[in-house]
């Protein structure tokens, strides 16, 4: 039991078990200061002080590497000029401007063409096993012609890329080496947000730094495919491919991206969880490469507002905005303006659960999804396929100008509308809808314009403005009313609020 156990109720119940023993009432030796309705605030347990590292250190530093990165150079630097490489790896990595005057510490002198290999940069890595695998970032390794490993021992090993998944920031290489001291993977699911954790790696090419500090946060959302451990760990560039390591001496995540505004480290850091590392790994150990699910589907988050006005309630799911053609969504039934609830009977709470859910369905796999469509829930079947390097964007074709109407409830909104040719709908992969003409007033303060096609009206399909115009007729002209419309490929929904 613990302290915070011990120090709710059982003291006052022992008091008024002594009183009523003595034939009294309870509320007659409770303290002054407390009543029958005072809570008791919970004690929180008692801190023994800060955590001791140096074990930790001992067990993990001698499985973290530093790797060197040499690329061949061939043309004619100009005396002087260029920018700290290191420094600007970083600055490429995380989108920041280069400093003006950028430049590096000493001159360096004009050797002509040469087919040297010439320092590119550095990052860090870890021993997975013993026969020499290494686990870093992909960033580390991109573009390098040379990589040079250095153990902690002070030995160094000429190493290769075994493969590199660029969408988790993932690489393991390989050196030739035996009886190496590899790192034990952690779990997870066991990390707890205000746990301590601690980073070794090589920032600014220092060796064997040690850092720590605590977990901030968990699943963080800064990629499609990986929910980051945010921690307060100091991290600055060359510590990319290090390992975050908990106090029991496990690796739980990689350290991959800091948030930072001036280039240095500012309190935000960011590791890849170690499961998702792992499951990376094992499959370029396996093929050299990382296959993926997909089904083919633009999504963006459901907001508060469409899920109050559409009947869905709580916001949560992967709005549907768009669905390619010929893709396993479009042939297991999804339209533009689903919302996807569950991918396999896990519930997506947020629109960026979706893409890892099937980003990690093997490729074949015939899977359940659960959409919610014009107010009710509906189950389909569909068959993932596999997400290709680069995906085509498929632009549908500009609808011909239609003939213009404005007239009824649809005008009391601000819209002018027109029906769709059979050849606009072939076009667009609509079966039908209304396009707007024009937007004013109410429609316009929603966020409809000109162009937008209407394919959905208060969970109602609007195959034409006739149906259109009798949905509204339908509908109390004071209240909101939820609209699906299309602009482009994508779909969305906007709230019209009726004039006063």
């Amino acid at each position: 039991m613990t302290l915070r156990h011990l120090a709710r109720k059982p003291v006052l119940a022992v008091a008024a078990a002594a009183v009523l023993a003595a034939g009294g009432t309870a509320a007659l030796l409770l303290p002054q200061t407390l009543s029958a309705q005072t809570p008791v605030v919970p004690v929180a347990p008692s801190v023994r002080g800060l955590p001791d590292f140096t074990d930790l250190v001992d067990l993990v530093g001698p499985s973290v590497v530093n790797i060197r990165t040499l690329e061949r150079a061939t043309a004619r630097a100009e005396p002087g000029s260029g920018a700290d490489e290191q420094m600007l790896e970083f600055f490429r990595r995380f989108g920041i401007p280069v400093p003006p005057g950028a430049t590096p510490r000493g001159p360096r002198p004009d050797r002509g063409p040469s087919e040297e290999a010439q320092p590119r940069g550095v990052g860090s890595g870890f021993i997975l096993s013993a026969d020499g695998l290494i686990m870093t970032n992909a960033h580390v390794v991109d573009g390098a012609d040379e990589l040079i490993v250095t153990l902690p021992d002070k030995r160094e090993f000429k190493a290769t890329v075994v493969g590199a998944d660029k969408r988790t920031d993932v690489a393991v290489v390989k050196i030739d080496a035996t009886g190496l001291s590899a790192v034990k993977i952690g779990d997870v699911n066991r990390l707890r947000v205000g746990e301590w954790v601690m980073a070794i790696g090589s920032p600014f090419g220092l060796e064997n730094t040690v850092t720590a500090g605590i977990v901030s946060a968990k699943k963080r959302d800064t990629g499609d495919f990986l929910p980051f451990i945010q921690t307060d760990v100091a991290i600055n560039p060359g510590n990319s491919g290090g390992p975050l390591i908990n106090m029991r001496g496990e690796v739980v995540g990689i350290n991959s991206q800091i948030y930072s505004r001036s280039g240095g480290f500012q309190g935000i850091s960011f590791a890849i969880p170690i499961d998702e590392a792992v499951r990376v790994s094992d499959q370029i150990r396996t093929s050299g490469r990382v296959t993926r699910g997909r089904i083919g589907v633009q999504i963006d988050q459901v907001s508060k507002e469409v899920a109050e006005s559409i009947g869905l309630g709580q916001p949560k799911g992967a709005l549907v905005r768009g669905v390619e053609p010929n893709s396993p969504a479009a042939k297991a039934g999804v339209e533009p303006g689903d919302i996807i609830l569950k991918f396999d009977g896990k519930e997506i709470d947020k629109s960026v659960d979706l893409p890892r859910l099937v980003g990690n369905t093997k490729p074949g796999n015939k899977s359940s999804m659960t959409v919610f469509r014009r107010g009710s829930q509906r189950d389909l079947s569909v068959t993932v396929a596999e997400l290709e390097p680069e995906q085509a964007q498929v632009r549908a074709a500009a609808p011909e100008a239609p003939k213009p109407q404005a007239a009824g409830a649809a005008k009391a909104l601000g819209l002018t509308l027109a029906d769709l040719s059979a050849a606009q709908k072939k076009e667009l992969g609509l079966k039908g809808g209304v396009r707007v003409a024009a937007a004013e007033g109410p429609a316009a303060r929603a966020g409809l314009r000109e162009g937008d096609v209407i394919v959905a009206i208060a969970n109602a399909d609007t195959p034409d403005v006739k149906e259109l115009e009798a949905a509204l007729n339908r509908l109390d002209k004071a209240r909101p009313v939820n609209v699906l419309f299309r602009r482009g490929e994508w779909a969305q929904y906007a709230v019209i609020r009726p004039g006063r």
